[in-house]
């Protein structure tokens, strides 16, 4: 039987070049928002400050103020870079006796024990510390300009004032997770006016809704600072709104929120680059082990062959099998569904680098709003094996496996050109980030050329997706090497991550966002 296609069309997705620096990201405001702070004067960290909070308003389905994330920083005069370290951490408070077991397995983004009522999934029990604000002001303290933090916030801020895009892709976004957004009072007026998803007018412009109390939030931010959100105005109405729905994050825990700055664990590239990674408990461990399994697998100048794809099918299925065996979960599955994560990559005219990934991990997060802020809150809980006793336990100020994996490439002798890089997707993020990085480092095609060719996925121990325009012999080796699905690469359902990358030299900068995401762009800065 062949596979089902839901789209007769051949998508293309233009790049961006530019002397001046530029902001590749999932949605083309954010994109703009901080090119625009680039122009304004700001450097590279100035501007991924502006364009993460920009996307709190554009896309606060993928990433937000209640969410988590890292970045990796280098400087232009630099050949080490540095990582900004804002990762998931469980409440103090978190107790494991909160997530009783159903005795039945759970298939959502990851094959879990089925917790009662989905606790870990959505709701007040299901929060992380929400560690992005954190994060974001350590970026501009130890990287950006002078710039005040109020020129920062002002794209987002209008951007809030204006309210949502109530396009087709909203209505996509929101309907696939309505069936829980109406559990929770906030979350529905919000996101389900009527009761149901916002729909747009049948010929026109699309038009906008609110956000509730986001925009005021930010707006608050700007007025008092960053700090604000763990211990001021902010902090106080986010405290009472968790204490009053149940969940366990606390002033203390708010309080205490710091991120973490760090140099970058470093790969070795085939003894010509050097990757330099968030490391730690991101997917980064399992990409060096996937670049060591794929060292003597050389594709050539034209592209990667079909022995070169099946020997990184088996590679990538056995490292993780590797890791996934040391969270005593090697018969999980592979994300099934869409994940919540948003990258962006920035350059500026100096050539300083930023690559940051932010996340509120399932869609919607955990689809709970705190209606005195309008903050969309994190779901980081199911980050966690709810199994007492298993090596990725909750537990007070636990700190889970997670997948993200931001990179700057840097050739051996830390020269030029340098390349930044990440995605969005879950475990399906690794495998984007690896071919990207071998199609552009290894391949030396373009960053648009690199963007355009067919890719596979493997996000688990069991089985290989591949993009069904790769070539028929290629699919052939691929289903011989093991488990084989064909699919589409489409915006839903969604097969593959959503990576997008920088590449910058000495005299400019080329980049380009994901080419199925229908938001995403590259966005150079004017002279």
């Amino acid at each position: 039987m062949t596979t089902y296609r839901t789209q007769n069309w051949t998508v293309t997705k233009p790049g961006a070049k530019g002397r001046n620096g530029m902001v590749v990201s999932q949605n083309r405001e954010a994109a703009e928002a901080g090119a625009a702070i680039l122009e304004a004067g700001g450097n590279a960290a100035d501007a991924a400050v502006a364009a993460a909070f920009a996307l709190a308003t554009v896309e606060p389905w993928n990433s937000g103020l209640g969410g988590i994330g890292f970045a990796v920083v280098m400087k232009a005069g630099e050949s080490a870079a540095q990582v900004v370290d804002f990762g998931p951490v469980a409440s103090r408070n978190a107790n494991p006796a909160d997530y009783p077991l159903t005795g039945q397995m759970k298939k959502d983004l990851f094959t879990w024990p089925e917790v009662v009522g989905d606790v870990n999934i959505h709701g007040p029990l299901s929060f992380l510390i929400p560690s992005s604000v954190a994060g974001y002001a350590r970026l501009k303290q130890a990287f950006g300009t002078q710039m005040p933090i109020a020129e920062l916030l002002a794209p987002a801020i209008a951007l809030a004032r204006r309210g949502l895009a109530q396009d087709w892709y909203t209505t996509l976004k929101i309907a696939s997770s309505a069936s829980v957004l109406r559990l929770y009072d906030e979350s529905a007026r919000i996101y389900l006016p009527n009761g149901l998803p916002p729909v747009p007018p049948y010929q026109g412009e699309p038009g906008f809704f609110p956000l509730g109390r986001l925009g005021a939030t930010i707006e608050r931010l700007a007025q008092a600072g960053l700090q604000d959100f763990y211990s001021g105005d902010v902090a106080e109405s986010l405290v009472a709104d968790i204490a009053k729905a149940g969940g366990k994050v606390d002033a203390r825990d708010l309080a205490s929120c710091q991120a973490e700055l760090r140099p970058a664990p470093t790969i070795a590239w085939r003894g010509t680059h050097v990757l330099h990674t968030s490391g730690g408990l991101t997917a980064a461990p399992t990409l060096e082990a996937v670049v060591k399994g794929m060292d003597a697998a050389r594709p050539g100048a034209d592209g990667p062959d079909a022995a070169w794809f099946a020997t990184l099918s088996r590679v990538m299925r056995q490292a993780y099998a590797d890791r996934l065996e040391g969270l005593g979960a090697a018969k999980a599955a592979s994300e099934p569904g869409d994940t919540c994560t948003t990258h962006l990559t920035v350059v500026d005219g100096e050539g300083n680098l930023v690559a940051m990934t932010t996340t509120l991990l399932s869609s919607m997060g955990s689809r709970y709003v705190l209606p005195g802020s309008g903050v969309l809150m994190n779901n980081g809980m199911m980050w966690f094996d709810p199994r007492p006793g298993s090596a990725n336990q909750i537990a007070p100020g636990a700190r889970p496996l997670c997948n993200m994996s931001p990179i700057i490439a840097t050739p051996q002798d830390g020269s030029w050109p340098r390349v930044a890089i990440g995605a969005s997707g879950g475990r399906r993020i690794l495998a984007s980030v690896y071919q990207m990085l071998a199609f552009t480092l290894d391949c030396g095609a373009d960053v648009e050329t690199a963007a355009h060719w067919p890719r596979i996925d493997v996000s688990g121990p069991d089985s290989t997706s591949a993009d069904m325009r790769l070539p028929a012999q290629t699919l052939e080796a691929l289903a011989q090497a093991g488990p084989l699905s064909v699919v589409e690469h489409g915006v839903l359902p969604i097969n593959f991550a959503c990576p997008n990358i920088i590449k910058a030299d000495r005299d400019g900068a080329e980049g380009i966002s994901d080419v199925i995401s229908p938001w995403s762009a590259a966005v150079a800065a004017r002279g």
